[in-house]
């Protein structure tokens, strides 16, 4: 989109320079650098990322004190609440999920505590609205929904026990994902399935608008969503083929549960897949081993019309015949106590 200047962007610029002139006089000398830092890297400028050398200055942070990291995170979190400009709401947005991706352990902590800590859930944008401009306009339904992603990826990553997508965490996390799923309970991977749902249920419900094509800071956004997109439906992978392990082993309520999620899952793939940035090799294997999952859980015949769960009536034969099933075969609490079908041959 060609930039044309206008009054807005002289005084979003009379703004920065009046926040920065501020934070010099208020601001305590120990965390200065920190806050103009932060004030420089969102600024009112739609067409402009925040800064790599203002970011790497707050990432920075996180290698200090406790308390410095606190006061960090309190300022970011203060400036994305107290205003009312979209360009500097999704910029503050854009330094959260930096955080999140390159962020050391206690940035990370810190920042996790604000949405769980019982109190004021500073990620909740739901009544954000910059009417200023058709352009900040649409950038408003971004501000909402990003938010809102940004604090399914942090539910999301307490229920994993990581934070997804992150330097920190991604190193040989493959292979210790793969070690640590097996042990699991079928109740643990449920959450953790139906979590990861979530995520990329909201995903799919980007905003689509033209008047944001070409907008560098909605452009950095999409990169950054985009490789999360990739790194969840790995997890999805993973606990999908761990599913196929213990089949046998799965109660028919768990079988219900299984089967919404894969559905749920499966509902996502038609809007992913109208977004082109989404599209990829690997992840269409993904799909197609939820969809050849769903198929094995006999997921289709728990459905009616139009995707409800048949009546309780019918849930109840389904478990009748499970329960005479169930007097044929050994029971779980009389076998080895291994979760993964892959053990099976040693719980007799």
């Amino acid at each position: 989109m060609e930039r044309i200047p206008i009054l807005r962007d002289f005084i979003g610029i009379i703004k920065d320079k009046a926040s920065q002139s501020k934070a010099a006089l208020l601001s305590d000398p120990k965390t200065l650098s920190l806050h103009l830092a932060l004030l420089r890297a969102t600024t009112h400028d739609p067409f402009t990322p925040p800064d790599p050398r203002h970011l790497a200055t707050l990432l920075a942070s996180g290698h200090t004190s406790r308390a410095t990291v606190s006061t960090a995170i309190e300022v970011l979190m203060d400036r994305l609440q107290t205003t009312r400009d979209a360009s500097v709401a999704i910029k503050c947005l854009i330094t959260v999920h930096h955080i999140i991706k390159r962020g050391s352990f206690i940035l990370q902590d810190q920042l996790s505590v604000y949405p769980s800590n019982g109190g004021r859930n500073y990620l909740k944008l739901s009544n954000f609205r910059d009417k200023t401009t058709l352009l900040t306009w649409e950038l408003s339904y971004w501000v909402r929904w990003y938010a809102l992603y940004l604090e399914n990826l942090l539910q999301t990553s307490r229920v994993l026990g990581f934070f997804l997508n992150s330097a920190s965490s991604s190193v040989d996390n493959n292979e210790e994902e793969e070690e640590k799923v097996p042990s699991l309970t079928n109740s643990q991977l449920l959450k953790e399935i139906n979590s990861l749902g979530n995520l990329i249920e909201q995903i799919s419900r980007m905003p689509n608008s033209v008047h944001t094509n070409g907008i560098i800071l909605v452009d950095e956004v999409l990169g950054m969503v985009g490789e999360d997109y990739l790194a969840s439906t790995n997890e999805v992978s993973i606990r999908v083929s761990e599913f196929k392990e213990r089949l046998s082993c799965l109660s028919v309520f768990e079988s219900v549960e299984l089967g919404f999620a894969l559905k749920r899952l499966e509902d996502c793939k038609e809007r992913l897949s109208a977004l082109g940035q989404m599209r990829n090799v690997l992840v269409e294997t993904v799909w197609g081993s939820i969809s050849e999952m769903k198929d094995q859980v006999g997921n289709d015949e728990l459905y009616g019309e139009e995707g409800r769960l048949m009546t309780m009536e019918s849930s109840k034969n389904k478990v009748s015949e499970s329960s005479r099933y169930g007097e044929r075969v050994p029971k779980f609490g009389d076998s080895v106590d291994f979760f993964s079908g892959r053990f099976s041959k040693l719980q007799y």
